[in-house]
């Protein structure tokens, strides 16, 4: 079968999967996502590349989903599919809300994503406006959304005026204008500096315990995956299958202080960075040309 016969098919029903570790403590608004069996082969002009490999992965409205793994081992490919930026070359990816209707994503990359020549506000609102709401109405939700994440002061700026951490503020700010079902992150604070990275840590925390939107967030910070998480998955190295995951048994709402003083968090970090050590020193063998 070809690739594109064999495409995968993002339909709006799910059946529902019923997932250890789903979070209490708030309304679930988010969606139920399911990816059956998928894989994702490139083809360059050396030959193909699977980036992936029959991925199964169930994940509840409402769950915070993290996604840690070697680098190069797909998993920003798995975000891409999931949002429909990209297309499995097998299998299904299925996203429905609690209803059964049409769930949406929004998308928060970790490269700079605004545009350079509208003001925080404007970039917030953009989505919006995309979306036919009225001028007045999304000003109003773009002033509350910077408002939530600290940037009042800064609406009128534009973004090369503000720090790289005010500009990934924006951009989630952006990102739940929307009111997305499901939220997909993409290492946005991979490129922040330690201080600003725990802040907006932080900051995340408090929105997704008001809000209940369904997560799917790819960082390589064992820490970061312990302090978000209801749920960590472990991929292997290319092409990337899910080699473990692990439930996150700290309770919400949490703090960072909550989660680093838990005497479960060192053995769970032990446990995720043996997996992810072997795993890193498969890929680099393989990279070599070795067959570990």
């Amino acid at each position: 079968m070809d690739g594109a016969s064999a495409a995968a098919k993002i339909s709006p029903a799910a059946t529902p999967v019923s997932v250890r570790g789903a979070t209490t403590g708030q309304a679930h608004h988010g969606a139920r996502v399911k990816v059956s069996d998928v894989s994702r082969t490139f083809e360059t002009a050396s030959g193909p590349i699977d980036a992936i490999r029959e991925i199964d992965l169930s994940i509840n409205a409402g769950q915070f989903c993290v996604i840690v793994g070697p680098s190069g081992c797909g998993k920003t490919t798995l975000l891409r599919i999931v949002a429909g930026l990209d297309q499995a070359t097998t299998g299904s990816v299925s996203v429905s809300t609690l209803n059964g209707g049409v769930a949406t994503n929004a998308m928060v990359f970790q490269g700079q994503s605004l545009f350079p020549w509208l003001t925080l506000q404007q970039n917030v609102s953009y989505g919006l406006k995309i979306h036919g709401m009225s001028r007045s109405r999304r000003a109003s939700v773009a002033r509350e959304l910077l408002h939530t994440v600290g940037l009042s002061r800064f609406a009128s700026a534009y973004p090369r005026q503000v720090s790289e951490g005010m500009r990934q503020r924006t951009a989630i700010a952006r990102a739940l204008a929307v009111k997305p079902d499901v939220l997909l992150m993409d290492e946005p604070f991979g490129s922040l500096d330690e201080q600003t990275r725990l802040i907006l840590q932080e900051e995340l925390l408090k929105i997704w315990d008001t809000s209940g939107q369904t997560v799917l967030f790819v960082t390589h910070s064992i820490d970061e995956a312990l302090v978000l998480g209801d749920r960590i998955v472990i991929m292997s190295a290319q092409p990337g299958r899910i080699k473990r995951e692990i439930f996150v048994p700290f309770p919400r709402p949490r703090t960072l202080t909550d989660v680093r003083s838990n005497p479960v968090f060192a053995p769970l970090f032990a446990e995720i960075w043996g997996v992810l050590r072997e795993e890193v020193g498969t890929g680099r063998l393989s990279q070599a040309g070795f067959s570990p």
